[in-house]
């Protein structure tokens, strides 16, 4: 299986591993990565059900499209995400529950919990709303992952990214939670906010978090 017959068939897991986790529903959202010079992004109007791996579109650099078949209408947040940020491979677009929520309501997520840092700083930002599938929206997004790897789009949903696959669909999941998470807390009252100190600590320590030791060298 070539590079890009194999990223084409984990696109599709994730789509549907999405689907199953009820991220998504339907054909709401979509999965970008990057592909040699250009970019792999699922296709508009497939449910993650029917989706196949020759269903995947290929997009060059610029955005044209490659091949047959017609990309998600959101390929410009997917295109200029991957061209902004190199360090970036994967871009995952969801209308997941709790962050569509929060989202609506125009909310910033604050240092309520220290796993915030996941997304990589101190808040997950709201980027304001703009049409979907317009390049206001691509740069109201790319403005709100500035420094960050997870944002919100208000009034539409959420999007996470990694520098790969399962990373990008690691953080979605993660994003989910804390946006449960801090929507159940508000029922109460607005949660303690951790201090800019401590959220400076956690940033230092998931430098490092989960990663092996590297091995003491050798006495002589």
């Amino acid at each position: 299986m070539s590079d890009q017959a194999a990223l084409r068939h984990a696109m599709v897991e994730v789509a549907r591993e999405l689907d199953a986790r009820g991220l998504n529903r339907g054909t709401s959202g979509n999965v970008g990565a990057r592909c040699g010079d250009g970019l792999l992004v699922t296709p508009s109007g497939v449910p993650a059900r029917e989706l196949t791996d020759e269903a995947i579109v290929l997009l060059s650099a610029a955005g044209e499209v490659i091949g047959p078949g017609r990309p998600s209408s959101e390929w410009r947040f997917h295109r200029d995400i991957l061209r902004a940020r190199p360090e970036l491979h994967a871009v995952v677009h969801v209308h997941s529950p709790f962050a569509t929520t929060l989202a609506c309501l125009g909310l910033e997520i604050p240092p309520f919990h220290y796993m915030i840092a996941a997304a990589g700083g101190s808040t997950i930002r709201c980027a304001p709303y703009a049409l979907f599938g317009t390049q206001a929206l691509s740069d109201h997004a790319l403005a709100a992952l500035r420094d960050r790897r997870a944002c919100l789009l208000a009034n539409h949903g959420m999007i996470a990214t990694g520098a790969g696959l399962e990373q990008a669909l690691a953080l979605c999941i993660e994003v989910e939670s804390l946006c449960e998470q801090y929507w159940r807390a508000r029922q109460i009252a607005e949660p303690r906010h951790l201090s800019a100190a401590q959220m400076a600590e956690v940033m230092e320590k998931f430098k490092t978090y989960g990663r092996q030791a590297e091995p003491e060298p050798r006495q002589p």
